[in-house]
């Protein structure tokens, strides 16, 4: 039995870690993980590994066709939309079962003081009227959002990304490169050394960038936070890598 794993995230490594025998017997299970290859240095999973695009929704179709792929997993990043539209399509040009698996998304609190937004622009449109000094944790890509008007060049921007972000970029702003799991002493540290005073974020959900938030609550500083898109339709849910096994292993 064959399972393509749409990966790039702790959840798929660890469904990966669990179909393949690291946890327990492989079952003779086959299982591929492709990545998108937009990370320079990703975190490998075990078994087999591919990575690059499948050139849209037929080209994956044409892969699973050719790999004789008999379950599909859709454990893309929680914002990867088009990736998840495509799958959605190839599974069912091709007949292929498919079932997307994504970590709970963040809840707010008594203290939180959250903007919830649809976009990256919506985001942008927000911050003047919350702060100036910024700390960004969308991501490398998209942060032409946050240029091109007087109101948003006059502020202030900490992007932290895994890899350098690509132009354009705000023109005020300092680039840290990390990869999380974060600290709360350590966001509390960087909250307070750059004077943030607005946070934005999208919702990733689990616990290794999460203390951002925490550390933003204790300094009474506001949080933009941009909803996910939606799972496609008829596609059906799971929230956990043990989940998304059992379910894998029941298509047999």
């Amino acid at each position: 039995m064959h399972v393509l794993i749409l990966g790039g995230t702790a959840e798929a490594r660890r469904l990966a870690a669990l179909l393949t025998g690291e946890d327990r017997s492989a079952d003779g299970l086959l299982v591929t993980s492709s990545l998108a290859g937009r990370v320079a240095a990703p975190r490998l999973p075990p078994g087999r590994v591919r990575i690059g695009g499948f050139g849209g929704a037929e080209g994956l179709a044409e892969w699973l066709r050719a790999e004789r792929v008999d379950v599909l997993v859709d454990a893309t990043h929680p914002f990867a939309g088009r990736m998840s539209f495509h799958a959605a399509a190839a599974a069912a040009a091709t007949g292929v079962p498919l079932v997307a698996l994504r970590r709970g998304g963040w809840r707010p609190v008594p203290g939180d003081d959250w903007h919830p937004v649809d976009s990256l622009a919506a985001a942008a449109a927000l911050l003047p009227g919350l702060g100036e000094r910024v700390f960004l944790t969308t991501g490398r890509m998209g942060l032409a959002a946050f240029t091109g008007t007087p109101e948003l060049d006059r502020l202030w921007f900490l992007v932290r990304s895994v890899d350098p972000p690509e132009p354009p970029v705000p023109p005020r702003c300092e680039v840290l490169l990390d990869r999380g799991p974060f600290t709360l002493d350590g966001e509390r540290g960087l909250l307070a050394a750059h004077r943030v005073d607005v946070l934005v974020t999208k919702d990733s959900g689990g616990p290794a960038t999460a203390p951002k938030l925490t550390a933003a609550r204790e300094a009474g500083v506001p949080v933009v936070i941009v909803r996910r898109p939606p799972v496609p339709a008829g596609v059906p849910l799971v929230t956990g890598p043990e989940e998304a096994a059992r379910w894998v292993r029941g298509r047999r």
